[in-house]
């Protein structure tokens, strides 16, 4: 049996390679394709080497570009790859363009789709995430979820339960596999200045917070206030990076925030599971924090992980808030725990989703 993974931006090289140990184990070959949809070096090649990961198949080089220009060209490359390789089987994971275009390919050669965290809902079709994750599993032949909330959605919009399977959270896997290469947490947090649990993380990148110069101006203005409760760190995502940039915005008036490079993945973990405090837009960091037991406030008016938000380790801000509240919401949430509980299944997602694709 042959398959190929296509994959396209950080978070699925790092929870591809869990499953790819697990194919591998069971003598599945698979091929892994890199769109070439992440291609700062910061955000996609170090993670190999960092990580130890086995480097692309096959390289495409889509870059970036809006999301017709970007999708057109992954359908066109990864089209003449399928045809040429003639897998028996395509892995998609999550809800980038990557992920689309690849299960659109291998649906229209009618080789079998299986979508990797499925069932994901945050119900506002303006993010294009949202269209993406539709899309793909309503053209999907196997359906991993990692939720039971995930399940219930995929079976209230008609898609066959037979198709669906509900094994637990393939990152819950990737996040104990890669902390146990964590060398040193101290000389990690040294670097940075910081303290275990004294400090705030701060990540931002969605367009709709930082692709208007008032609206990053706004959040970046509030996350300097809190700096001043807390010390804040604040990685900065190349699109946030950019948009500063063109916005003419001086980093240096924010004098509680300490800016800094895009983190690799260990790093990253060691900042997330020793932050006090994580304020985030991305929906990977949500469920990271919840790993490591770190309360999180994620600036969006809605997330696809709403277990999260019930058992009180997740607090929903909407990032069009006033000043004020922004504020107050993210210090108010400091050292708020949630329920002791376990969401994302036992760690085993990835052997259990690999045997399932070998039955077929």
């Amino acid at each position: 049996m042959r398959l190929i993974t296509v994959i396209g931006a950080r978070p699925q090289f790092i929870k591809s390679t869990v499953v790819s140990k697990e194919l591998s184990n069971i003598g599945i070959e698979e091929l892994s394709l890199h769109t070439g949809q992440h291609y700062d070096q910061n955000m996609s090649g170090v993670f190999f080497n960092e990580l130890n990961m086995k480097m692309p198949d096959i390289q495409l080089s889509v870059g970036s570009g809006g999301h017709g220009h970007q999708t057109g060209r992954m359908l066109i490359d990864i089209e003449e790859v399928f045809l040429e390789k003639k897998p028996d089987g395509c892995i998609v994971y999550g809800d980038t363009n990557s992920t689309l275009a690849g299960a659109l390919v291998a649906s229209k050669l009618h080789i079998p789709v299986f979508h990797i965290e499925a069932g994901l809902r945050s119900f506002n079709k303006k993010m294009p995430e949202e269209v993406n994750r539709v899309l793909t599993d309503h053209i999907s032949d196997s359906l991993f979820t990692p939720t039971s909330i995930a399940s219930k959605n995929l079976i209230n919009e008609g898609i066959d339960e037979s198709k669906i399977f509900e094994f637990g959270d393939v990152m819950l896997d990737s996040s104990l596999h890669f902390k146990e290469n964590i060398k040193s947490v101290e000389e990690t947090l040294g670097r940075f200045g910081l303290s275990r649990k004294k400090y705030i993380l701060v990540t931002l990148h969605r367009p709709s917070n930082v692709d208007e110069k008032e609206q990053l101006f706004k959040l970046l203005t509030s996350i300097d206030a809190v700096g001043m409760k807390s010390n804040v760190v604040f990685p900065v995502h190349p699109r946030t990076r950019n948009r500063i940039e063109e916005f003419g915005i001086d980093t240096r008036q924010f004098e509680h925030i300490h800016f800094i490079e895009p983190l690799g993945y260990l790093d990253m973990i060691v900042l997330e599971s020793e932050a006090e405090l994580i304020v985030t837009d991305s929906g990977g960091v949500q469920k990271e924090a919840y790993f490591y037991r770190v309360p999180c406030v994620t600036l969006r008016d809605e997330t696809e992980w709403l277990e999260l938000i019930s058992s009180g380790w997740n607090y929903l801000l909407s990032p069009r808030s006033p000043k004020d509240q922004i504020v107050q919401g993210i210090i108010g949430r400091i050292n708020q725990r949630g329920e002791d509980c376990q969401l994302y299944g036992g760690g085993d997602a990835s052997k259990a989703i690999a045997s399932q694709i070998l039955r077929g």
